[in-house]
């Protein structure tokens, strides 16, 4: 349920007013922190493309992917993180 709005305020959802940020763990291998802020970037991007209408993998060239991350104001994505939006769709359906 929402909060009702003080006079001379708006409500925004963006995804930090939402979630809370919370350290990584410390003490795990370089690789393990590569994989995750790559994984949680192509969530990200999954989420944005579905949102866009992008229901296919086929769709979502790599063109397509790194185009919607320049309009998200993110770094474009590798090869392999496109990869892995691309299974995102597919299996998310």
């Amino acid at each position: 349920m929402r909060k009702p709005v003080q006079a001379g305020r708006t409500a925004h959802h963006t995804p930090s007013a939402t979630l809370a940020k919370k350290p990584l763990p410390a003490g795990r291998p370089r690789e393990w922190y590569v994989t995750h802020n790559r994984r949680l970037k192509a969530m990200r991007l999954a989420i944005a493309l579905l949102d866009s209408g992008v229901y296919h993998p086929a769709t979502a060239d790599n063109a397509r992917i790194r185009s919607t991350a320049d309009e998200l104001g993110i770094h474009p994505p590798s090869d392999t993180t496109c990869r892995m939006v691309r299974a995102l769709i597919r299996y998310g359906r």
